[in-house]
């Protein structure tokens, strides 16, 4: 019963921070910047500062939907922080450009990711499938759970990876925001507040993969008391 114990606090903290993201976005998003610059322009301007002129802003549907698609070269923002010009937008937007700039300069750890989408894809696709039957057949076919042990843990490292790509795209997002002057003294606190929650998300949702990681591996450890 322990394991269940353990799952149902990680929802919970996952339930907290994912709510405690949303308020923060909501507050954060009625602090206007004093220059007027919505989502759009800051992501043009941070592309610009740093050298990066094959990148488009686009707009999505969609809340907290922002992401960048290093594919097809795009800083995909939200409609409210592509139109918005609140501390939030700014902060949000710099972020997604922080992950083209990783891009431009070969980030490693951004390319390490790159690497394993197709891996990560293909085990995404499988894995429950896989683990569902290795469970069921576990001291018949052992080697069963542990393929399925095998491609779960392939996106608990994907998982992991994820944490420093998504701290350091907010360490230049906030590192460019304060030098050129997008924010201040009085809305840097609140963009860096945001993005410290929108990190929270990636660290909880790592820690939960390798939770459940464990608890697979804790059943293919211990099949032959179970038979």
């Amino acid at each position: 019963m322990s394991i269940y114990v353990i799952f149902g606090i990680f929802a919970l903290i996952s339930w907290f921070i994912q709510s405690g993201l949303k308020n923060r976005f909501n507050k954060y998003s009625q602090i206007p910047l004093r220059s007027g610059m919505t989502g759009k322009d800051v992501a043009e301007k941070m592309l610009r500062d740093n050298g990066i002129n094959n990148v488009v802003v686009e707009s999505v549907e969609g809340q907290l939907t922002d992401h960048y698609n290093p594919a097809k070269k795009t800083v995909n923002l939200s409609r409210d922080v592509y139109y918005g010009n609140s501390v939030a937008s700014a902060a949000v937007a710099a972020h997604e450009c922080g992950h083209a700039v990783q891009h431009a300069t070969a980030y490693s750890f951004l390319t390490m990711r790159s690497k394993l989408v197709p891996v990560v894809n293909f085990a995404s696709q499988w894995m429950q499938w896989v683990l569902l039957a290795g469970i069921v057949m576990v001291n018949r076919f052992p080697g069963l759970l542990l393929a399925g042990i095998i491609l779960f843990a392939m996106t608990t490292l994907f998982s992991f990876i994820t944490l420093p790509v998504e701290i350091n795209a907010s360490s230049r997002a906030l590192a460019w925001l304060n030098r050129a002057g997008i924010t201040d003294a009085n809305t840097y606190p609140p963009a860096k507040d945001a993005l410290k929650w929108a990190a929270y998300t990636y660290v909880i949702a790592a820690l939960s993969s390798l939770a459940t990681l464990f608890y697979y591996i804790m059943i293919f450890l211990g099949r032959d008391r179970r038979s």
